[in-house]
């Protein structure tokens, strides 16, 4: 049966990918907790943790957008077993996500006082601006452990960030418990609070990533005795060829959520904490298909290091087929709990904003059935675009993602989001439009690149 040949790899790319999409989800749990735990604060306190975080998503899609080069340059050379090939691209990847991290650490820093001039929320203003400042410097850690962990991706050590990841994890809740609500001797710091722990825990984590990495055979003699300072200008050149449109095609993305994270913000506090609701929420079954996503590039970074085109379309497509029943799932469960699931962001025994807080769960719910419904195209077009950077195509893609989101998504954000339209949910008729336009317009590149491939070495 010709569905046979697809669902064949389900398990092994389940088995690649699982450890990753678990690591992802531990990075969104994070924010999960964040949320969470600063909900119970109050409806202001949310929402200065969205808008704070907004500048956040946009340097951090750059980071991380940017250090998915280093994964195909890893796996093609593990394929081919070029040792030499695998340790350059990693160095080099790892020198330039440092200066990364510190560059964006320092744009958000120095950025900060453009909140004042966007018409957000005054009160969440005053609050957002001292949860950044620490949070901005927990990019650097972020960043470097983005290389570290794209490495280990590509020589197919997919659990090793997972475990770094959940440590990290363990961490932040512990910290934000502690000096979020001032426990064990703590002073209450709120969400400076939550800062300290997001910090705290982004050092630990890329501390035991290296750790356990020189433990290991497969990558010990890639992570030590690191000549930094032996530059190639070719490899850096190739990094920076490959990372710069890879980081544009995450950018362009997130920066369309952090404007709806904005747009919200035009309507009052609550449209904009109950949107930090429904993104937080939609972002966590996206980690499952940015999993996804690095297992399609490192298949496919394999597969090209081989050869292997024919092997390289069909693999890629169970991966496309796995990434689609898993969205359909998803999308129901957010569809049958809408209502229900916002409830674990608020304090509904909290008599002084039971107003807000009501209102913000009903705005949450109709946009979680939003949510529900870009489930499919949203995990098309990130396991997809995951695929293409396994074949090293960057470049139109990176305007296949400009055109999706900025000139047919935002229009529509903008136009129906307004309180005489359909406010919040207007915003996310934009992100649908965006995220369906993308999943369409990759999978055509997708689709020519490998039937070209495959002609082109049939007639060689």
């Amino acid at each position: 049966m010709i569905l046979t040949q697809y669902t064949k790899e389900f398990y092994y790319n389940y088995k690649l990918a699982a450890p990753v999409i678990l690591g992802m989800l531990g990075h969104t749990f994070v924010s999960f907790v964040d949320n969470i735990m600063v909900g119970q604060l109050g409806t202001a306190e949310l929402a200065a943790v969205s808008l704070g975080n907004s500048f956040m998503f946009i340097a951090m899609s750059i980071g991380i957008g940017f250090s998915t080069a280093i994964t195909p340059l890893v796996a093609e050379a593990d394929a081919a077993k070029n040792f030499n090939l695998g340790k350059s691209s990693f160095k080099h990847g790892l020198l330039l996500c440092t200066v990364l991290g510190v560059l964006l650490f320092l744009t958000v820093f120095f950025a900060k006082p453009l909140l004042y001039y966007m018409k957000q929320p005054v009160e969440v203003v005053e609050l957002a601006i001292p949860y950044l400042n620490l949070v901005a410097f927990s990019l650097i850690p972020l960043i470097v452990f983005q290389a570290f962990k794209q490495f280990s991706d590509g020589l197919s050590m997919t659990r090793y960030p997972m475990y770094a990841t959940i440590l990290a994890n363990l961490i932040n809740v512990f910290l934000n418990y502690v000096l979020i609500f001032g426990k064990f001797g703590f002073p209450e710091m709120g969400i400076v609070g939550a800062a300290y722990g997001t910090l705290v825990s982004r050092v630990v984590m890329v501390a035991h990533l290296w750790w356990i990495l020189t433990k290991k055979e497969k990558s010990k003699a890639f992570v030590t005795q690191i000549k930094i300072l032996v530059l190639d200008k070719l490899m850096i050149r190739k990094l920076i060829n490959l990372g710069t449109p890879s980081a544009m095609q995450m950018f362009f993305e997130v920066a369309i959520f952090t404007a709806a994270i904005w747009l919200s913000g035009l309507l009052g506090k609550n449209p904009q904490a109950a949107n930090q609701i429904a993104l937080n929420l939609s972002s966590m079954t996206f980690m499952v298909a940015m999993g996804l996503s690095v297992a399609s590039m490192i298949r496919v970074g394999n597969q090209k290091g081989l050869g292997h085109y024919f092997e390289l379309r069909r693999i890629a497509f169970s991966i496309f087929l796995l990434a689609i029943l898993l969205a359909v799932c998803f999308g129901a469960i957010f569809f049958i709990f809408h209502d229900d699931l916002p409830k674990l962001y608020v304090d509904y025994d909290d008599t002084e904003n039971l107003t807000d807080n009501i209102e913000v769960v009903s705005i949450a719910a109709k946009l979680m059935i939003a949510a529900a419904i870009f489930q499919i195209s949203d995990s098309i077009q990130v396991v997809v675009l995951g695929a293409l950077r396994g074949l090293q195509d960057v470049k139109i893609p990176t305007v296949i993602t400009f055109i999706s989101y900025w000139v047919i998504g935002f229009p529509i954000s903008f136009y129906f989001g307004k309180e005489e339209h359909y406010g919040s949910f207007g915003i996310w008729l934009g992100l649908l439009a965006g995220l369906t336009t993308a999943a369409i317009l990759l999978f055509i590149r997708f689709n020519y690149l490998t039937k070209k491939l495959i002609l082109s070495n049939t007639n060689a």
